[in-house]
């Protein structure tokens, strides 16, 4: 098809080793330039906008609810098939009404939904595992589409661990969802949970009253998509091990529990839907020590459309045995910049379950280190967030914790810490 969007792949790396080097690492950076051209057909979408309408989203909130489910609705594009539901302890379709199928987005539809929208109203519990199931269930009836929803919800959920983990786990990698946390009584280890389970995005809504913007930009995100599913293909050689598979930018996403076999040297790990954008991948491959001067094929990493297995993009992960110190100790900076933002969110996460804990030392050490390597790494936003928890004395260098933190600058720290920047151009 003429329409179909052209895929780069690249590899950062340095494929020296020393003699006793074994971890060859690698950056893939993969882009798609959409020939999503003003006359080509627009990919098949489906979309399921899913609202809490639990008790704690009474009064302002869910009006700020309703008007972004509605934006939401006006945003999607003629022709993509849709669904409205109002989450709860229970998950119910509210538009359209009285059977669990997908509508066409049309004048007419979008008025309808943006009618039975307004009449939603805030009661009871939180189910996010059952929003999530009635949403799989409703775009398993549009296979060749690209399947995504958008969730949003204010409170922290009901379900036991479980319970949650099964469905989260039932239904990892059959639809992409982005979620929206509002306010300041949400957890954000839950909506991670759901971000890494469907290779979604998760963000924090800090003033409710932007809530239609969120919803304008995600769903307008979603149906920029125009591929609806690929994977990233690795072989590496019978006496290697793949370590791991993460995607590093534009967010932090471990890929490496998502691997499906193709062969005992081969495995498929889903990368979702793509529209005209830039990722990058970072692999790490364990390798046996060669001879001096040995060149070996680490990985294969071929980009693929796992229902035709049609081949969009290839590329080779080296490594070369040497002596040469020079050669061997040289770092890339691709590598090196991504390894020092996964450290990055790592540090944040670790020192913020410390802090929570009561473990005054260990999270201040930890914190005070995210701090630093924000400001060395050029991530302004985090530093500044970082500033706010844990503060540092300019004369004598020692750290303490802050004793009253906003509860949302703590939790807008925690969700931001999944993005990363990308590697400045300019050398050194």
């Amino acid at each position: 098809m003429g329409d179909q969007p052209a895929f780069t792949l690249n590899i950062d790396q340095n494929k020296y080793l020393p003699l006793d080097g074994r971890e060859v690492h690698a950056i893939l950076t993969i882009g798609s330039t959409g020939a999503a051209t003003a006359e080509a057909v627009p990919a098949e979408a489906a979309e399921v906008i899913i609202i809490d309408t639990s008790g704690s989203m009474s009064g302002s909130k869910i009006r700020e609810a309703r008007q972004a489910a509605a934006t939401a609705v006006r945003t999607l594009r003629d022709g993509v098939h849709f669904a409205v539901v109002a989450g709860t302890e229970r998950a119910k379709v509210v538009y359209p009404g009285g059977h669990a199928n997908l509508v066409r987005a049309s004048p007419a539809t979008r008025a309808e939904a943006e009618r039975a929208i307004g009449r939603l109203s805030a009661h009871g519990g939180t189910a996010i595992g059952e929003w999530l199931k009635l949403a799989g269930h409703l775009l398993t009836a549009h296979p060749s589409a690209i399947r995504h929803a958008i969730l949003m919800t204010d409170g922290q959920n009901n379900e036991r661990p479980e319970v949650f983990a099964s469905v989260l786990a039932g239904w990892s990698g059959k639809f992409v969802c982005d979620s929206l946390g509002v306010g300041d009584d949400w957890a954000p280890a839950e909506l991670r949970k759901v971000a890494e389970a469907m290779l979604g995005t998760f963000d924090f809504v800090r003033d409710q009253g932007d809530l239609p913007e969120f919803f304008r930009r995600l769903t307008q995100t979603s149906m920029s998509k125009t591929v609806a599913e690929l994977s990233l293909r690795v072989w590496v050689p019978q006496t290697a091990q793949l370590k791991f598979v993460k995607q590093v930018s534009p967010t932090l996403l471990d890929l490496t529990g998502k691997r499906t076999d193709v062969n005992p040297l081969t495995g498929d790990y889903p990368t979702g839907s793509w529209g005209t954008e830039e990722r990058e991948y970072h692999i790490c491959v364990e390798v046996p020590p060669g001879q001096i001067g040995q060149e070996i094929r680490a990985g294969w990493v071929k980009l693929v459309r796992p229902d035709t297995q049609d081949v969009l993009a290839t590329g080779n992960v080296l490594a070369q045995w040497t002596d040469d110190l020079a050669q061997s100790t040289r770092i890339n900076r691709k590598v090196a910049h991504y390894t020092g933002q996964a450290e990055l969110h790592e540090l944040i996460q670790d020192g913020l379950s410390l802090r929570a804990m009561g473990d005054v030392e260990a999270a201040t050490a930890r914190l005070a280190k995210a701090r630093q390597l924000a400001e060395e790494s050029g991530r302004e936003d985090t530093a500044r967030l970082l500033e706010k928890v844990v503060e540092v004395d300019p004369a004598t260098g020692t750290a303490r914790l802050r004793r009253n933190v906003d509860k949302a600058d703590e939790i807008e720290l925690d969700t931001g810490s999944v993005r990363t920047s990308r590697l400045r151009k300019e050398g050194n």
